[in-house]
């Protein structure tokens, strides 16, 4: 079983460097343009042309989800961003102040997630705006409670050894026994939980540029290809189920890796 694991752990890192290569540099893996329009090579399917086939204007399939690659994984991780930054600092004021201040923060935060976060999501878009910043930091707000939850009991574990007492009658301020005992020692579950919520943020963002909430065509987002395909699944059954194989091997990849990691995260 350790062997398996491992396998796929190194299959997963495999996935995820192309991944990473392909939003760093998509005009090396796709050679076309993704915006291209070619009246003769229209809806061609899968082939040793066109890996991914075409659209209905002959745009090369495969070079619209590399491309997309550029705005949908970035957005990802914006909204991972948001979450550990806003989640981590309530949860950190709360486990550690407690009193009236995680009070105040634990109401917020079951506030939050009592509210469906997909509901919440699309609340915040229509006020912010659509695009794909906007749609990004509306699944990083949604997700500040799960993260905010999740540090506050770390902290609330970390602020009971006694090293932080220690730290504490010796005189050192608030900040510094965050900074220097709390903090480095309560991370590292959330850091295990920020794979999960980029894998989250990935589907998140996806559902939401397939409702048409990121930015407005020709755009390559990978939600918005899975939309542009869904009329002809029947017959042109590339255009939605590429993009969506794409979307569901990083979601797949990331928990993965997430999980081959978590065991020896515990155990340190």
């Amino acid at each position: 079983m350790p062997s398996r694991e491992r396998a796929g752990a190194c299959a997963a890192v495999a996935v995820l460097a192309l991944i990473a290569g392909w939003a760093l540099a998509p005009g090396v893996f796709a050679r076309r343009d993704p915006f291209a329009v070619d009246p003769a090579a229209t809806y061609r399917p899968p082939g040793a042309e066109h890996w991914f086939g075409t659209d209905g204007l002959g745009r090369d399939l495969f070079a619209r989800v590399v491309h997309g690659t550029a705005a949908s994984v970035p957005a990802a991780l914006l909204a991972v961003a948001v979450a550990l930054l806003a989640g981590g600092l309530l949860g950190l004021l709360a486990g550690y102040f407690g009193g009236l201040t995680g009070d105040i923060i634990g109401r917020l935060v079951d506030v939050v997630l009592s509210v469906p976060s997909f509901l919440l999501a699309m609340s915040l878009i229509t006020t912010f705006g659509f695009g794909t910043v906007n749609v990004a930091l509306a699944v990083g707000l949604v997700s500040i409670g799960s993260v905010a939850r999740l540090m506050r009991a770390e902290v609330l574990r970390i602020a009971a050894r006694p090293y932080v007492t220690a730290a504490r009658v010796s005189g050192r301020g608030h900040l510094a026994v965050l900074l220097l005992h709390v903090l480095p020692n309560a991370t590292r579950p959330v850091a295990a939980l920020a794979a999960l919520e980029f894998a989250a943020a990935v589907l998140g963002i996806s559902a939401l540029s397939f409702l048409g909430f990121g930015e407005p065509p020709p755009s390559p987002e990978w939600g918005a290809l899975v939309a542009a395909g869904r009329g002809s699944v029947s017959t042109e059954w590339w255009l939605s189920i590429a993009p969506g194989a794409v979307i569901a091997v990083v979601v797949i990849a990331v928990n993965v890796l997430s999980a081959y990691l978590q065991p020896e995260e515990a155990g340190t």
